[in-house]
This record gives structure tokens, sequence and C-alpha cells, in this order.
């Protein structure tokens, strides 16, 4: 018991650890594999580096789960579960991931609701209040000492076919995140920000003419600035195009549905091509920013006036088919600050692999289960307990042996003087010589080797059967109390394990429902 004690300390530690570094070392780690990028060029110390240089951080696609995802009943206790968890990830590797870099200014690439565009003014203000406390906004969607700045999504406010039956979908949009199309400086770069859903619209469409009508008025600007464009839904690239290194899932293809002719769009992956190289050519951006994709990419676009390079993010939850949520540092050089060839360059950075977290929930649990079942009352002592099994089988082999030799031994019986009778042993029949002719005798005994009489036959027959009848009735009755002892064993022994298991989750259920709600509570 002592043994069995020990290693319920054991596992109780090890669980401790592993809820600690699952709740929260995890979210650390990302602080210690990623940086921010430095600027090709620059030979400044680290101390100058902060005044000279901007500091971005871009998160893709939250799309918060409401009623119409993953195809739950509304209010269900499933989809309130999934709804729970996925926003306490996002809001711990935001606040313990994200925040600790100390950027000067976050980007949302969009789709930060799932069903947007579907839910009524309620259940929108809700989801928008839920997307507030997870990245710790505060009134307006700002932070006091941080910048922060939106791109509309396709989850947010629809495609262009849904504008036109639900304009009130964009101003709800716009009066909590501000203008779809505009513009803003940070450092040495111009961030040009357009609202990718309306680009591939009607030509007479109003919204479409307006993100043109944007989009041309800033190819007119007169501005040397460099400039990052930034879209939701990224631009036209060809089937099958290779992504770099860090794409997990099998790439996309092209696929456009259109509701009908001047109607608008239903559904698009990317850009056209059209649409893209129209992009490129008024906006001339130095790098592309975009979403939609949940998976990372990578490519190159070849324009008249050089390569630019497109970033596509993955998203920052777990819950939307991607297993690495990531998010992207960006390091941007002040206007003010000289010896850079490059006025921009990224990092791509990987977040906690939340489900291989809970794999290892799971896997620990079993491990542990198994360890109480097998694991001896006594520990490492039962070495002992096996030296004594191992004597007790000699011992029983050597009483078999014993046996085995009388059985094949022949027994004679005498007949003494006084007409008792005795048995003894004799060796195996050997050939008959003629000194062994004859009848031997010592004193008042007599050899007789067929001196068994008929009624001594009788006897040992009724003995025997006797004997047979009460062994199987004790064998039965042996059985059975094996069977009994058995199943009493195996009772107690799941209650061994469930006692051990409850002292476990006494320690460690406490403290991970701490950790649960620790973030999640408003400091």
């Amino acid at each position: 018991m002592q043994s069995l004690s020990r290693l319920t300390l054991v596992l109780c530690c090890a669980w401790v650890l592993t809820i600690l570094y699952g709740e929260m070392i995890a979210y650390w780690v990302p602080l210690w594999t990623c940086s921010w990028p430095q600027l090709e060029g620059d030979l400044s110390s680290s101390s100058s580096i902060d005044r000279t240089e901007v500091k971005v951080a871009i998160v893709a696609d939250p799309q918060l789960m409401d009623r119409t995802s993953l195809s739950l009943a509304p209010k269900s206790l499933a989809l309130e579960t999934a709804k729970f968890y996925t926003d306490l990830y996002m809001r711990r590797s935001f606040r313990s991931s994200i925040l600790p870099f100390k950027p000067n200014l976050v980007i949302f690439l969009g789709d930060h609701f799932d069903g947007g565009p579907y839910l009524a003014d309620q259940e929108w203000k809700e989801s928008y209040n839920r997307f507030k406390h997870i990245f710790g906004l505060e009134a307006h969607g700002r932070y006091s000492d941080i910048l922060v700045y939106y791109l509309s999504g396709n989850h947010d406010i629809g495609y262009s076919n849904f504008h036109t039956q639900h304009p009130e979908v964009i101003q709800r949009y716009e009066k909590e995140f501000g203008a779809r199309n505009y513009r803003f400086s940070a450092g040495k770069l111009d961030f040009i920000v357009v609202d990718a859903q309306t680009l591939d619209g009607p030509k007479q469409g109003k919204e479409t003419f307006l993100s043109w009508q944007f989009i041309k008025n800033i190819s007119q600007a007169d501005t040397v600035t460099p400039r990052v464009l930034l879209t939701h839904i990224p631009l036209y690239r060809p089937n099958d195009s290779l992504c770099g290194p860090h794409r997990s899932s099998s790439i996309i293809n092209q696929r456009v549905s259109y509701a009908a002719p001047d109607q608008g769009i239903k559904y698009q992956n990317y850009l056209t091509k059209d649409t893209s190289d129209s992009l490129l050519h008024f906006i001339k951006p130095t790098l592309v920013l975009s979403g939609h994709d949940h998976d990372q990419c990578t490519v190159t676009h070849s324009t008249d006036f050089g390569s630019i390079v497109e970033h596509t993010l993955g998203t920052i939850s777990w819950q939307q088919g991607n297993l690495y949520p990531s998010f992207m540092l960006l390091t941007a050089r002040d206007s003010n600050a000289t010896g850079s060839t490059n006025p921009v360059s990224t990092n791509l950075c990987f977040l906690p692999m939340q489900t291989h977290i809970y794999i290892w929930y799971l896997f620990q649990f079993a491990f542990t289960l198994l360890l109480f079942f097998v694991w001896p009352t006594n520990g490492f002592a039962s070495f002992g307990r096996f030296a004594g099994f191992v004597s007790s089988v000699r011992s029983k082999w050597a009483t078999m042996k014993e046996k085995i030799d009388e059985e094949d031994c022949e027994y004679d019986t005498i007949w003494d003087s006084e007409g008792s009778m005795h048995l003894i042993r004799k060796n195996k029949p050997r050939p008959v010589t003629s000194l062994d002719v004859g009848i031997t005798g010592r004193g008042n005994a007599v050899l007789r080797s067929s001196a068994k009489k008929q009624s001594t036959h009788e006897q040992d027959a009724s003995i025997l059967v006797l004997e047979t009848n009460i062994d199987m009735n004790v064998d039965k009755s042996e059985k059975t109390r094996q069977s009994r002892s058995k199943i009493t064993r195996l009772v107690l022994r799941l209650i061994r394990v469930l006692r051990m298991v409850i002292i476990i989750a006494a320690v460690n259920v406490p403290l991970y429902m701490m950790l649960l709600f620790k973030d999640w509570i408003d400091r």
C-alpha cells in the first residue's frame, strides 16, 4: 500500500505539471520561439530599434462561433461548450502570446464572426461583446495604448450578392468597426485597406463602385511611401500553386459562385485574376497581407513593376480547420530612420496546438488507469513474492516427481506370523534367473507375490469409487471458491483504482478550474 501511495503522489505531480503546461505554459512558448523581425541593413542597437521601428501584430479569422456554426442546435450544451473553449483559447493566445510582444498596433484581417450577416441584431451585439472580451478591447473596440485596425470579411458582411438584399448588415458593421475602405500610416509604410467582398460584384452596384473609386483615388495620390495592401480575400493564384513550408493542408483551387448575371457573387476562394491584376496595378504595393483561407500560404506575384510577395495568414482559432493556429509580427521602418534598404519585414509565429493538448490529456488519463490496474499493492517488493512463487513451483515439481516415481514402482504384500499384511516396494522387474526361483523366507515373515485375496480387490474398487466422487466434489467446490475469489479481487482492485483516481482528481480538478477561468474573468 505504501508503494501505491507513492505512485499516486508521482502521478498527481505529473498531472499538475501537465495541466500547468496545457493551460498556461504552452501559451508562453511563442514568446521563446518567435521574435520581432529585423529589417535588412539595420545596424542599430536594440535600444535604438525600439525608437525607430513600428511593431505590428496581425491576426486573421477569429470567426467567433454562434448558432450558425457546426450545425449544432442553438443554445445546446455542445455548442455552448465549443464556444467557451474556442473563445478561451483565443483569449489566452492573444493575451499571453501576442500582447506580451508589446505591439504598437494590431490589425484584424476580417471574419471576426462566423455567421455575422445572418445574425439578428441582438445576437450580433452579443457576438460583438464576446469579441471585445476575448481580445481585451475597450470602448469602440480600441485600446488606450495600442492602435487597432479592422478589415471586413465575408463572414462579417457577406458577399456582393448579399449586400444588395441586406444593406443593413454593412451599416451595422461600420457602426462598430468603422469604414471598410481606408488607409493609415505606420512608420515608413502606408497600409491600404480594401473591402475585397465588393470588388468582384456587379459594376453598377453601389458598394462595388465605391470600393473601386477609393482604389483609383489611392493610385492618383502623389506619394513615394511604400504601401502594404490589406485584403481579406487573397489575390488570384494559379491552381495548385506552391505555398511554402508553412502550409498544412492541400491547396484550395479557384472557386467562384455567381448568384445570377449582374447580381453579384455568392462565394469565392480568391479574387479573380482581372481584379487581382487591377489591384496590383493601381496600388503598386510592396507587400500584400490576406486571410480567408484559414491556412498559411506565401506566394509571389509577378508584375510590370517587380515581384510582390503575398502572405496569407492562418486563422487564430483552433476550431476553423487548421491544427496550427498562427499570427504574424511585422516590423516597419520609422519615417525618421535611415540605413535600411527594406522598409518592412515579417515573421510568422505559431500558437499552441490545442487539439494535441487534449489528446495528451486523454493519453495520460488512460495511462494513469492502466498503471493503477496493473501496479501491485506492495510495488517493487513483489519481487520477493515472485521468488516465493518460484520456490513453491519447484517444491510442487519435486512432489510430482516423487509421485511419478512411486507410480512406476511395484509393491508386494508380506504377511507376518501374526497374520498382519504389509506392503513393501520392490524394484522394476528384471529378467528371471535360476537363482531367483523359489521362496525366500526370513524369520517368521514369508514373501508371497500373489497373496492378495479377491475380497481385497473388491474393497479397493469401492474405496476408489468413493475417493473419485469425493475428489470431484472437492474440485467443484474449489473452482467455485476460485471464481468467487477472482471476482472479489477484481472488485477490490476497481475500488482501489477509483479511490486513487478520486485522490488525483481532488488535487487537479480545482487547479484546472482555477486556470480555466483565470484568464476568462475580466482583470
